[in-house]
């Protein structure tokens, strides 16, 4: 539904068009093309119209067809009429759009006619156009378009170029509303393909690479307004809805704003990849911010601002498209002259859809404004707001000042909403959708659309916002106990969830202002927390919580929470378990809520053993922590329960346990040190090679490897490189010293790809593998040969090593911060072997595409490292990495 130029364009109206036709003139239409799409993206370049750019090139397309329709077209031209379709169909074509015609007969073609027909597609392939055709009469038209949604609507926007215009008359006609797919069929049915499509797109505009066309606020959106709005009100452009009352002139200028501001980013992609593209991918964010004008600031990359803008566009896009598409029901499904009922002075329901009982409601009470999401609360059945009231709204988001936001009022409605049993998600969603809750909390209007470049956050900071408070709310809610049951038991029993809520709305409101986020956040969190009244005590749970949001994560994931020390320290940091509860289930719905793809049953048994450890040390006393000895012998005594249950003899247990030192009890699970313990009893304890054992970890996804190898053989370099060529994340990495100069290696491992399954011959695959890796001497070198993902090649990060200060159990604390890549690890074990170091524990973690690593370390007298040992490791594997 755009206005394109007249395949009858004079030259003189256009100097591409006029060169473009006298290259035609010469009979090289191939030519032609070429020059006219370097004109037009050279055009584009120096900021010309996007539209008339688009318009343009239909035309260009359309005066070419028409020449090589008359001159292969001669023995059917009376019988037949050439019909532009789809996107074409509509005069809008980008550069590597498909230019999908139809050749319409009277009947199908003799011999003569059918060769002329061939002519005529072979020219325009020659013609280098991306072609789509079909040849089909008026009844196979009726007969395809009842069958197929899809045909109809192409046919219902398409346009005759040229051939018998009775013809394409009487087509229109037979594929018309009053024959097939009348206007609330023809609604209901694309409505239901809108919401197909939008769950490919897991029902979020704001991916990190999204899809200008096909995701929820892209291009389809738009045709989707125009498709239902032509078979109904048989219109032609989007202007015309502005005549029926459906659309306002300030809603006309936002679609078209958006429309052209999409059009744009796609053309711009079309020239950059040199093909039809409608991802937005990482490969060229950089390239298109550069390409229209964005430029690097402060705080802001040129390529986050460009992603900003294109977020809020379809977020705006969004917001529109369900205000027209209820507009429509209301019009063609709904009666409209049903009785409303009313909720209160304020409010009344009509056909399912709460609506405002005048056009004053907000102007003469700005609290309405929220009271209206506490009533979709309070009344589930409601299906909705009305397409009225959500204009409406949007005319009176003024209203959202200074003033309203220190009313006492509007803070008991927002924290009701916060409090409310049901829907709490649901509203605050839609409360973002509509432009109220970034104007009621302007530091969350200052995130909506901000998106990170990088691989790790997965969505924009607002969405990722409402993401975490999501899962939070899962929590609360008892059909959801069997996803995660610790956390829904914390939640339940928390008095004051909103709590919680609170500090998932806020944990990162300070993003992207430059400092510390989490600090920044705090200072938001209080502000707002003492302004709605709650008590200066629950205010500095928000605040502290915002402030300590990663603490739990990173001692988790980067520290060994098998040292009773760490334990101890966390718990200081905590406090009370009130605190740890708080922070434990804001730090799972944190993390799961920044990337699906990076949360696994490992992160969760990770969270959920350092919570239930600090919850021990908490119940002892943080003056009374619990000392090496007595844990050791806690863990040995549950062991020694489970392996006599197997059938084991206390001498077959205590032979092994007299290999095991005192650290070994401390970096394993008990359940771990009894498949230890129980595969050491039958096995050759003496093998030159070494032994390996596998299995699937018994609380999740993922496999457990343990390898005992001579000492002198250093694996880890060799073992990381196998298990890396097999597509396997380690995830942890454990190198236990025993006393007869043995060591006792183990990994967790996950698959690269989540949808792999990890089944007996992948376990074999697994366990040949890494038996062949025995064999292997320290001066064989593993190349890994699988490639990194396109997504990881697409940014560069510095290789950055450092040591802790303090030593922890006499080792060495090395942290490598590096670009996640195929053979890193083996790498870095290559490194360790050059400088004589011996690897303790590995702690790996993979942020996107950046590899945080932190490794306890010693020499190979098991001593901490001294600082020239340091340097000559640092440059080593900086050697070897690349700075």
């Amino acid at each position: 539904m755009s206005e394109s130029l007249s395949a009858t364009t004079t030259r003189s109206e256009d100097p591409t068009l006029a060169e473009f036709l006298d290259c035609l003139e010469s009979g090289n239409c191939r030519e032609a093309l070429a020059k006219a799409d370097e004109a037009l993206k050279q055009r584009f370049v120096d900021g010309a119209s996007v539209v008339d750019l688009v318009c343009l090139r239909s035309t260009l397309v359309d005066n070419a067809l028409l020449y090589l329709w008359h001159r292969h077209m001669q023995p059917l031209e009376r019988t037949s009429a050439l019909i532009a379709v789809g996107g074409y169909g509509r005069g809008e074509l980008h550069p590597h759009s498909d230019v999908d015609v139809m050749v319409l007969v009277s009947e199908q073609p003799d011999e003569n006619g059918a060769a002329a027909l061939t002519d005529f597609v072979t020219s325009l392939w020659d013609a280098g156009l991306e072609i789509g055709h079909s040849v089909r009469t008026v009844d196979e038209c009726v007969a395809e378009a009842r069958a197929d949604l899809t045909v109809a609507t192409t046919l219902m926007e398409s346009r005759s170029l040229a051939g018998p215009v009775a013809l394409f008359d009487d087509m229109q006609a037979a594929t018309g509303p009053e024959h097939l797919w009348p206007s609330d069929q023809f609604f209901e049915a694309k409505r239901k393909e809108q919401i197909a499509r939008h769950h490919r797109y897991d029902d979020t505009a704001y991916k990190l690479e999204p899809n200008v066309k096909g995701s929820p606020g892209g291009l389809r959106d738009i045709q989707m307004i125009g498709w239902v709005a032509k078979r109904h009100f048989d219109v032609q452009t989007l202007e015309e809805l502005v005549a029926h009352e459906f659309l306002t002139p300030g809603q006309l200028a936002r679609l078209s704003e958006g429309r052209a501001f999409l059009w744009r980013v796609r053309y711009a992609l079309h020239v950059l990849t040199g093909r039809r593209e409608d991802r937005l991918l990482f490969d060229h964010q950089i390239k298109l911010a550069n390409m229209l004008g964005y430029e690097d600031a402060t705080y802001t990359l040129a390529v986050e601002q460009l992603m900003q803008r294109y977020y809020r566009t379809v977020m705006e896009l969004s917001r529109l498209n369900e205000m027209l598409l209820q507009l429509f029901e209301e019009a063609i499904l709904m009666d409209p002259a049903a009785e409303p009922e009313a909720l209160n002075s304020r409010f009344q329901v009509k056909n399912g859809f709460l609506q405002t009982v005048s056009d004053q409601v907000f102007a003469d009470e700005p609290s309405a404004l929220l009271e209206l999401f506490l009533l979709l609360q309070q009344n589930p059945e409601i299906r909705g707001v009305s397409a009225y009231t959500v204009g409406l709204i949007k005319r009176n988001l003024h209203l959202i000042d200074e003033e309203f936001r220190q009313n006492p009022r509007n803070h008991r409605l927002f924290l009701a909403i916060l409090r409310a049993p049901a829907g709490v998600t649901h509203e605050l969603r839609r409360m973002n959708l509509y432009g109220v809750l970034g104007l009621y909390i302007p530091a969350f209007g200052r995130i909506v659309g901000r998106m990170q470049y990088d691989l790790f956050h997965a969505y924009t900071v607002d969405e990722h916002t409402l993401f975490v408070v999501s899962n939070l709310r899962r929590f609360a809610l008892s059909r959801f106990d069997d996803e995660f049951p610790q956390c829904s038991r914390i939640m339940q029993s928390l008095e004051k969830p909103e709590i919680a809520y609170l500090s998932g709305l806020f944990h990162d409101i300070a993003k992207g202002r430059g400092g510390d986020h989490s600090e920044l956040g705090a200072v938001d969190a209080e502000a707002f927390c003492l302004e709605h009244g709650l008590s200066r005590y629950d205010a500095r749970t928000v605040a502290w919580l915002v402030r300590q949001h990663l603490t739990l994560s990173t001692t988790a994931q980067k520290k060994d929470i098998g040292d009773p020390d760490v334990i101890h320290e966390f718990a200081q940091v905590v406090g009370d378990q009130r605190h740890l509860d708080y922070l434990y289930i804001l730090t799972v719905a944190d993390v799961r809520g920044t990337n699906p793809k990076l949360w696994n049953s490992w992160k969760a048994s990770l969270f959920r053993d350092l919570h239930s450890l600090t919850s021990r040390a908490l119940r002892r006393g943080l003056e009374n922590p619990i000392d090496r000895e007595q844990l050791i012998t806690e863990t040995q005594e549950e062991v020694r329960t489970i392996l006599r249950h197997q059938g084991h003899r206390d001498s077959e247990i205590e032979k092994v346990w007299s290999l095991f030192n005192d650290d070994y009890y401390l970096r394993h699970r008990s359940e771990e040190i009894a498949w230890h313990t129980g595969w050491l009893t039958t096995a050759d304890i003496r093998s030159d090679t070494g032994l390996l054992d596998l299995r699937r970890q018994p609380d999740g996804e993922g496999v457990a490897v343990v390898l005992y190898t001579p000492r002198s053989h250093r694996t880890f370099a060799h073992a990381t490189a196998v298990l890396d060529e097999l597509s396997l994340n380690i995830v942890d990495a454990r190198i236990t010293p025993l006393d007869n100069e043995y060591s006792l290696d183990t990994y967790v491992l996950m698959e690269q790809d989540k949808h792999m399954e990890t089944d007996d011959l992948r376990l074999q695959k697994i366990r040949q593998a890494l038996t062949t890796m025995l064999t292997r001497t320290d001066d064989d070198v593993l190349k890994v040969t699988r490639k990194a993902p396109r997504q990881v090649r697409m940014f560069d990060t510095a290789t950055s090593v450092s040591f802790g200060r303090a030593t922890v159990r006499d080792k060495t604390v090395m942290e490598l911060v590096a670009a996640d890549r195929p053979g890193l690890l083996s790498k870095v074990g290559r490194a360790f072997i050059a400088c004589g170091i011996d690897i303790d524990t590995a702690k790996i973690m993979t942020i996107g595409e950046r590899a945080e690593d932190v490794f306890y370390i010693s020499d190979e007298s098991g001593k901490s490292l001294d600082d020239n040992a340091r340097e000559q490791l640092r440059t080593a594997i900086v050697e070897r990495l690349g700075s």
